[in-house]
């Protein structure tokens, strides 16, 4: 199950996991993009359903678990890529409605995939698996204090149900992307080509970079990996946030 898979990071990894012979289920509150999603992979050969998921809603949460275990049996994997930041104003200006919302939606969202997933992670006959997406804003000081302080929680919950978890068979980590292409950048084009000019690796990152690193944690090639954080970010941690803020 994927949530936020109708579009970006979350699609890639759609795809991607279907490429390697997953039945996934595509979860996004985009529920018209996720069938877009789903419907490709039908017809590419592959198990796809797609369910609509508003990760700030519990029951919402918990439907979409629910109809991904009566579609294909079991939920071995979850990968939780919905969240997002947005524009607001200078920290001191900031109000609590935004930082509620973005501590919602990137954090708290992902307690709740999590919750209603567990106890079919932990029946999963090879163990189950979580790969949530974090950000470098959850590691370094690149500003958007609200959305970055949710993204740092992440860490600190994936290292503690990792440890919790592993005597029961389910593996936590955690990717954490750089600047990825996706459609927030949409009609950005010079900002991406600026920021593309800091990063080593002389480019900004695409979804499929991510995905990647998503399907390689997902499976059983990382079977002795858990509690990790993987940054996905082209160099960009190596050369320090003042670099990238410049």
């Amino acid at each position: 199950m994927v949530t936020g898979g109708g579009h970006g990071i979350g699609r890639a990894s759609v795809r991607r996991l279907a490429s390697e012979g997953a039945s996934v289920t595509v979860a996004d509150i985009d529920l018209a993009a996720a069938q877009l999603v789903a419907e490709e992979i039908r017809k590419a050969g592959g198990a796809a359903v797609a369910v609509g998921c508003d990760v700030r809603d519990r029951s919402s949460v918990e439907t979409a678990v629910a109809r991904a275990v009566d579609e294909f049996g079991r939920l071995d994997v979850l990968v939780n890529t919905a969240g997002g930041g947005g524009r607001h104003p200078e920290f001191a200006d900031t109000g609590d409605e935004v930082w509620e919302d973005l501590i919602d939606l990137n954090l708290v969202g992902v307690v709740r995939c999590i919750r209603a997933a567990l106890p079919h992670l932990r029946a999963a006959p090879g163990g189950g698996s979580v790969v949530t997406i974090g950000s470098v804003n959850g590691m370094a000081t690149f500003g958007g204090e609200p959305y970055s302080a949710a993204k740092s929680g992440l860490q600190i919950l994936t290292a503690n149900l990792a440890a919790k978890y592993g005597p029961q068979g389910v593996r936590f980590n955690l990717v954490a992307p750089g600047t990825i292409r996706t459609r927030v950048w949409d009609d950005q084009a010079d900002s991406l080509a600026r920021l593309a000019r800091l990063y080593p690796l002389g480019r900004v990152g695409e979804p499929d970079d991510v995905a990647a690193a998503v399907a390689f944690l997902a499976s059983e090639d990382a079977a002795w990996i858990t509690g990790v954080v993987l940054p996905v970010d082209g160099g960009i941690l190596s050369v320090g946030p003042a670099r990238i803020q410049s």
